[in-house]
């Protein structure tokens, strides 16, 4: 049985959480969303490399680097 497979679920509600998170209007809040969805991307990375899936791991680094500027911003 493959194990990676069903990292896919896990970040998929880690990252729907997260954006959630992003809407709030609380700057604690949105802080938790963006760090949060670094995990999300963390676990896509993941995901992806096993699964070979090149343009989710691009996608994702590009969206970790912009949730990094995010948490810099809203402190």
């Amino acid at each position: 049985m493959d194990y990676f497979s069903f990292l896919q679920w896990p970040a998929m509600v880690v990252t729907i959480l997260s954006v959630w998170l992003l809407t709030f209007p609380s700057k604690p809040a949105r802080h938790g969303g963006f760090f949060l969805s670094l995990i999300g991307n963390m676990l896509w990375i993941i995901w992806g490399w096993h699964a070979e899936a090149f343009g989710l791991l691009s996608l994702q680094f590009a969206l970790a680097g912009l949730n990094v500027r995010g948490i810099s911003k809203t402190e």
